[in-house]
C-alpha cells in the first residue's frame, strides 16, 4: 500500500509542478495531496517536501493555520490576472473566456 500512496504522491507533485507554468492547473492543492500520501508512504519524501525552499513553506502553513500565505495569494491572483489578460489580448473567443473567467474566480475565491 505504501508504494501506491508514493506513486501518487509523486504524480501529484508532477501535477503541482507544471501546474506553476500551466493556467487553470492549481499547484497548492496537488502538493497539499503530495504531502498527504508521502505522509502515509515514505518519511523521506515527506521531509523533502515540507523542508523544500519553495513549496514547504505553503504546506507547513496550511497544515498549521489551514492557510495559503498572503504572499503567495498574491502571487496567485497576479498570475491569474495576468493569464486572462493575454487571452483578451490575444483574441480568445468570448465562450472561453467566459468559462476561463468562471474557472479563475473559483480559483481565486478558494485561494482567498
Amino acid at each position: 500500500m505504501r508504494v501506491i500512496w508514493a506513486g501518487v504522491g509523486l504524480l501529484a507533485l508532477a501535477f503541482g509542478v507544471i501546474g506553476i507554468v500551466v493556467p487553470l492547473l492549481p499547484t497548492v492543492p496537488f502538493l497539499l495531496l503530495a504531502a498527504w500520501c508521502f505522509a502515509r508512504s515514505s518519511r523521506r519524501l515527506h521531509g523533502w517536501l515540507l523542508g523544500h525552499r519553495h513549496f514547504g513553506p505553503m504546506i507547513v502553513e496550511w497544515q498549521s493555520r489551514g492557510a495559503i500565505p498572503r504572499r503567495v495569494k498574491k502571487m496567485a491572483s497576479i498570475s491569474m490576472l495576468a493569464v486572462f489578460s493575454i487571452s483578451v489580448v490575444m483574441g480568445i473567443p468570448a465562450m472561453i473566456l467566459i468559462v476561463q473567467a468562471v474557472a479563475l474566480s473559483g480559483a481565486a475565491w478558494f485561494i482567498w
